[in-house]
């Protein structure tokens, strides 16, 4: 069916307004009088928290279980390390938190902390990886949740299987494979991008393949010191032995296969190539890839650049080069009238024009994405971070996150913005905040 609702995490961290962040409840139904507005708030109890992704207690591989319903929400929290888990089952429109697991439990009992991505185990129990330990240094791995009661079990991974960032996962169970990501040390990225930081093993570089039924570790790849490898997905289709990750500095997105003796292989497959510009931190301003979608078909693959500022589609074939078939602009730092100048752009001739929806000109580059389960329409958020948002987009930390949604043509390709669609966080009661992750419960394709 149509998604007709999405939930949304909000943060107020960074925008110095001491409100709780909030899990937003979007209508998404255009049949709808409330249709692309805010119609709940689920505030948490605690400050600061940095809300950031989110997942849902049972997804796909757990459905061959009569019993596994999409009617939690796991919220874990980038800054705070703490765990909310949301019952969105009982009242869909108006969700509240069932539980809550504090940052303590999990610093005594994993000696982890700064929490990202959450995803649901083919077993049942939740899964999410991990930035850091408690003081910020650097820490990948990953943490369990009971998939029945939400207690927390403990660390997923062996001991001695620990990489040393992590950020993003995704697994196929019939290959018996799980594929991590990089991150970023915490404490050092917590004080904002500094370029001098690229040397010094502050951004991860590392693509790790672990068994999953033994939770070890079997190859590691290093793309690169000023790779940052982020957002990786699988292909939909259970068979699959590839998929994709998007590396935010190098701007290079890798494949990841299968090859001979269950051994895996990648190869680089997409380079956005980075701007010459004046008037920013660096002369020459990377391709930040943030998220990575792929339909549910796996007919094409989505990329937020977030400094650059578009959403790019690309489709994919059987030769495994994807061909670039669709390219918005919804912001970014290269806007024309800005502060930046490019100077030398090997795609452009000209700066992009800055975006303005309903009266509303939108600040940020696109962030988060998700995809509804036909194709047809991509919404994204803005917020990538709130310490980055607040160094690189100071007017997004002022007027608000935006949530728009991308129009896209699934049979030749091609992206226009819904100039009928528009989110604006910025008109939020307590004031502006800042929108991150989407998901929706009828089902979406990153879950």
């Amino acid at each position: 069916p149509r998604e007709e609702v999405a939930y949304v995490t909000c943060t107020y961290r960074e925008t110095c307004n001491d409100q709780p962040d909030f899990l937003a409840t979007i209508d998404l139904n255009p049949r709808s009088p409330c249709y692309g507005q805010v119609i709940h708030r689920l505030p948490m109890p605690n400050l600061k928290d940095e809300l950031h992704s989110s997942g849902w207690s049972a997804g796909c591989t757990c459905f061959d279980n009569v019993t596994a319903r999409r009617n939690k929400l796991i919220l874990p929290c980038l800054i705070s390390s703490r765990i909310y888990v949301v019952d969105v089952g009982s009242q869909c429109q108006a969700p509240k938190i069932c539980k809550m697991i504090e940052p303590v439990d999990v610093f005594w009992k994993c000696n982890k902390g700064y929490l990202a991505v959450v995803r649901s185990l083919p077993n049942g129990d939740v899964l999410i990886a991990n930035m850091g330990d408690p003081a910020g240094n650097g820490k990948g791995g990953f943490i369990v949740l009971d998939g029945e009661t939400f207690d927390l079990k403990g660390n997923w991974e062996n001991k001695c299987e620990t990489p040393p960032t992590g950020y993003d996962f995704c697994y196929k169970p019939c290959h018996n494979v799980l594929i991590s990501s990089a991150g970023l040390v915490p404490k050092i990225a917590g004080r904002g991008f500094c370029p001098d930081d690229l040397k010094k093993g502050v951004f991860g570089h590392r693509l790790n393949v672990w068994n999953l039924s033994c939770r070890s570790l079997t190859q590691c790849f290093d793309l690169g010191e000023d790779s940052l490898p982020l957002s990786v997905k699988f292909l939909h289709n259970p068979n699959a032995a590839e998929g994709y990750v998007s590396c935010a500095l190098s701007g290079i997105i890798y494949r990841f296969y299968k090859c001979e003796a269950n051994n895996w292989a990648v190869e680089e497959v997409i380079r956005i190539p980075a701007k010459d510009v004046s008037g920013w931190i660096m002369p020459k301003m990377p391709a930040f890839t943030v998220d990575l979608v792929i339909s549910m078909d796996d007919k094409y693959l989505y990329l937020s650049n977030w400094l650059h500022g578009d959403i790019r589609q690309y489709e994919l074939s059987k030769n495994c080069k994807p061909r670039l078939v669709g390219q918005v602009f919804v912001g970014g730092s290269i806007l024309r009238g800005g502060p930046v100048t490019v100077c030398r752009d090997e795609e452009l001739k000209c700066q992009p024009e800055p975006l303005v929806i309903k009266c509303k000109r939108v600040y940020g580059g696109p962030s988060k994405m998700q995809l509804s389960l036909d194709g047809k329409r991509l919404y994204v958020t803005n917020s990538f971070y709130s310490t980055w948002d607040k160094q690189f987009y100071p007017n997004l930390v002022r007027e608000g996150s935006a949530m728009l949604q991308i129009d896209v043509d699934t049979e030749k390709g091609g992206l226009t913005v819904n100039k009928n669609f528009l989110v604006d966080f910025g008109k939020e009661p307590n004031g502006p905040c800042l929108a991150h992750d989407i998901h929706f419960p009828s089902g979406d394709s990153t879950s």
